[in-house]
């Protein structure tokens, strides 16, 4: 009966233990671009406008300008484009919010791989890599809303 039980509860957690969060650079987050990996934007629609963005990325912020979260809504949009088998790639500025972002994924959504830029779209302009000007959609979004 006790083993049973213990057998239950790491199937119930299995997703987890093998969920991986793996930091990247620019080259490798231009060859899983190229493998068809999605990817999304965590930034503000205001830092979207101020770079531009990865082009192919999907704009999904987490934290608004306050530094707040609706992580079940963040959570539900990411959900459809990629499910926690797939992998998924997260940038935003410098690597910072896409560290918890990552982590969220990995260990309470049940992601199995998660790529995180760790530099962030700074340096993937800084190295003058391919950014796309912000979508038209996107550019409406208002400040503090999640787009």
């Amino acid at each position: 009966m006790l083993r049973a039980a213990f057998l239950l509860l790491l199937l119930a957690f299995a997703p987890h233990l093998r969920a991986e969060v793996v930091d990247v650079g620019n080259a490798e987050l231009a060859r899983l671009l190229a493998a068809g990996v999605p990817v999304i934007d965590i930034r503000t629609a205001g830092e979207w406008k101020e770079t531009g963005v990865v082009p192919g990325s999907r704009l999904i912020t987490l934290f608004d300008e306050r530094g707040r979260a609706d992580a079940a809504d963040w959570l539900a949009k990411v959900r459809a484009v990629a499910k926690p088998e797939q992998p998924v790639i997260l940038i935003c500025r410098s690597g910072n919010r896409t560290r918890a972002a990552s982590r969220l994924l990995a260990e309470q959504a049940g992601y199995r791989t998660v790529y995180n830029v760790q530099d962030g779209i700074r340096a993937w302009a800084k190295e003058g890599r391919s950014l796309a000007p912000l979508p038209p959609t996107a550019a409406a979004c208002s400040p503090g809303a999640s787009c």
